[in-house]
């Protein structure tokens, strides 16, 4: 096994390590969620946390790491008679991000379970990681039903495994660890809010604290032993405080004065639900803990606030998570100190190893030259800034027009029948959804049709000498079920920037049409990205990504103005297209071109335009047409690109859900038969 690196060793990230620490103290503080930028030491951290965590009592022999003081009376291995009892690291267990159901929950053999009536049961990752913790890297990419089943678990602290009316329950509690970069995509409300806490990290700007990080990664690549041995004492200490505070927390005092900061700080920031108050609670109960002290006061709920808030606030995906510091400084100094155990003031220092101090979230030295926390007020650029192309304008460029307030949109699928990611908006084979078929298992068996292996098992009963009740089944005779489902997809919009389209409040409807699909793009789990096309030229400002608050951002600091080389946005769209089948044959795209229709500047542009457009129909790439074009006379052009792509156009009006012009249509609705 490898030498992980130490935990106590990891410079600077003062709040991922105290978050971290403090739900190794407390548990049901509800896990951490690490947002951050690649290359800053969130996996680091949290593969270092194993090491630090106490060890567990379990029932020995049992699969599912029962209490020996509570073992679980439904559990598979039980039950448990009192008697042999051992103990054992806490686990640190990993869920792909590309793990099956079974890997998950674990599989069940239903070929004995229907020919034995034995529940043959292999435990999944949910089972390992039951009193201990499950660490998801790269967890916003997780598929959907992967996620489903996290949150059913989470929410239950069982896992339950159902195959055809057989069914299996185990206990499953553990502390939920994920990373993510947020330029990549952002995580759904529902297991966002499962997560306690949350933490941003960053690299750090000052050259000496850097210059420690690489000097202590370089020394650990060299020798993990023999670096990971010169930290052991600082383990220890961290390891012996944990114990301690965990001793201590049941006699942690939240008295009504803390309790009101909280609610009223919950309340002051309109999160949703009571969950965040009940996070906060425990949060600052946990710090008062690992502070050494019996009173929670009135730092504790303000770092337990600026932990448990910032993701609960967001209310769609193009908010910015954090909270107002100031804000939160008046509502805590508006509520506190009513019962004389919310302020503080008389209470001592709590020195050095506080919440607040450099040895309170890790316990480790500081380098000489670098300065505690790792960048916590450092400036850090935006996602995007200075990185969206600037196209050739020319003349008349106007300066980015606001995007109107978004709203609810039609459905735009792609028609036919995929086989591409789990999502929710094309049909698609998928491995959930509404059972259509059946065939023989290709691989493992996952989901069983129950009736088409009766069938396929029925007329050899004789020949395999059947007597009594039950079916002879054999491995033959079992049938994978087929089902429907929905896939993401890759939309890309192709913008027209130009300065036909340049009206203030005109391209303000624009930008809020294209911000409401990027919305219902992200609803429905789908890649992005964005073309923009003015002047003389076409660029790729966002390429393809499952990141829509990026592409938010880009679209938001669109210039206008200039010709309109429409030719040239679809043919740089078309180059887009043909990169990512390379990368990803099994995601199928949808076009949204959003214009007026008019093409200038160059020999012959309407001709060159729709040469351009009938490469999408030629290719069977579906699209659609947001028909931009306004005032009372109307020259259709729009209608015309739509019928060259061999799509379907939509004006800005139709384009709501609450519409009365025209139905739900398909991409493709009006493609003529090939």
């Amino acid at each position: 096994m490898s030498t992980p690196f130490p935990f106590t060793a990891v410079v600077g990230q003062d709040d991922l390590r105290l978050a971290l620490l403090l739900n190794a103290v407390s548990p049901a503080v509800g896990g951490v969620l690490v947002r951050g930028e690649k290359g800053t030491a969130k996996s680091t951290a949290v593969r270092a946390l194993s090491a630090l965590m106490p060890e567990v009592d379990v029932v020995a022999g049992c699969r599912f790491s029962c209490d020996p003081g509570s073992p679980d009376p439904a559990c598979p291995d039980g039950p448990h008679e009192p008697g042999a009892s051992g103990s054992r690291p806490a686990r640190m267990v990993e869920l792909p991000v590309g793990a099956s159901e079974d890997r998950l929950v674990g599989a069940l053999d239903i070929e004995r379970a229907l020919a034995e009536g034995v529940k043959a049961f292999e435990p999944g990752l949910l089972a390992d990681a039951h009193r201990g913790v499950l660490y998801v890297d790269e967890v916003n990419l997780l598929h959907d039903h992967l996620v489903d089943l996290l949150l059913d678990a989470a929410a239950m602290g069982a896992s339950y495994v159902e195959r055809e009316g057989v069914s299996v329950r185990h206990a499953a509690r553990f502390l939920l660890v994920g990373t993510m970069n947020p330029e990549e995509g952002e995580l759904r409300p529902q297991l966002l809010d499962r997560f306690g806490l949350t933490v941003e990290v960053s690299a750090s700007r000052e050259p000496g604290q850097r210059v420690e990080v690489v000097r202590r990664r370089l020394a650990y690549d060299d020798d993990p032993a023999g670096f990971a041995a010169r930290w052991a004492d600082e383990e220890a200490a961290v390891r012996a405080r944990i114990v301690a505070a965990r001793e201590l927390l049941p006699s942690v005092r939240l008295g009504d004065g803390a309790l009101r900061q909280i609610a009223a700080t919950c309340a002051a920031f309109e999160v949703d639900g009571m969950r965040a108050d009940i996070v906060m609670a425990r949060t600052a109960t946990a710090l008062a803990a690992w502070a050494g002290r019996t009173d929670v006061l009135a730092e504790d709920v303000r770092q337990a606030a600026l932990l448990a808030l910032p993701h609960r606030r967001r209310r769609n995906p193009f908010d910015a998570p954090g909270l107002d510091e100031d804000k939160l400084d008046e509502t805590l100094e508006e509520f506190g100190g009513q019962d004389g155990d919310g302020d503080g003031d008389d209470d001592p220092d709590p020195g050095p190893d506080g919440p607040g101090g450099p040895g309170g979230p890790g316990g480790q030295p500081e380098p000489d030259d670098a300065p505690p926390g790792d960048g916590d007020a450092a400036a850090r650029p935006e996602a995007g800034e200075g990185g969206e192309p600037q196209p050739s304008g020319g003349a008349g460029e106007q300066s980015p027009a606001r995007a109107a307030e978004p709203f609810r949109t039609k459905v735009l699928s792609v028609p036919g029948l995929g086989e591409g990611a789990a999502g929710r908006r094309s049909r698609a084979r998928t491995e959930h959804g509404r059972t259509t078929g059946a065939r023989r298992p290709q691989g493992a068996l996952t989901k069983l049709h129950l009736a088409a292996t009766v069938q396929a098992a029925a007329p050899h009963q004789r020949a395999r000498g059947r007597s009594g009740r039950g079916l002879v089944v054999r491995r033959d005779d079992l049938r994978q079920a087929t089902r429907e489902g929905r896939e993401g997809n890759l939309v890309l919009f192709v913008v027209d920037a130009s300065g036909s389209m340049a009206a203030r409040q005109r391209m303000s409807a624009v930008k809020g049409a294209v911000l409401s699909l990027l919305l219902d793009a992200y609803q429905r789990r789908d890649k992005v990205g964005l073309v923009t096309f003015r002047g003389s030229a076409a660029d790729v400002a966002l390429p393809p990504t499952s990141s829509v608050d990026a592409a938010a951002m880009r679209l938001e600091s669109l210039p206008t103005g200039g010709r309109t080389p429409l030719a040239a946005g679809l043919l740089r769209a078309h180059e887009v297209l043909r990169v990512e089948r390379l990368r990803d044959p099994a995601r199928r795209a949808l076009v949204v071109v959003v214009t007026d229709g008019r093409a200038t500047g160059g020999p012959e542009p309407v001709a060159l335009a729709g040469r351009a457009a009938r490469l999408f129909a030629a290719e069977g790439t579906a699209s659609v047409v947001v028909d931009c074009e306004s005032g009372p006379v109307r020259l259709g052009l729009a209608g015309q690109l739509a019928s060259e792509l061999g799509g379907t156009a939509v004006t800005l009006d139709e384009l709501r859900a609450d519409s009365i012009a025209g139905l739900v249509r398909d991409v493709q609705g009006t493609r003529r038969a090939a």
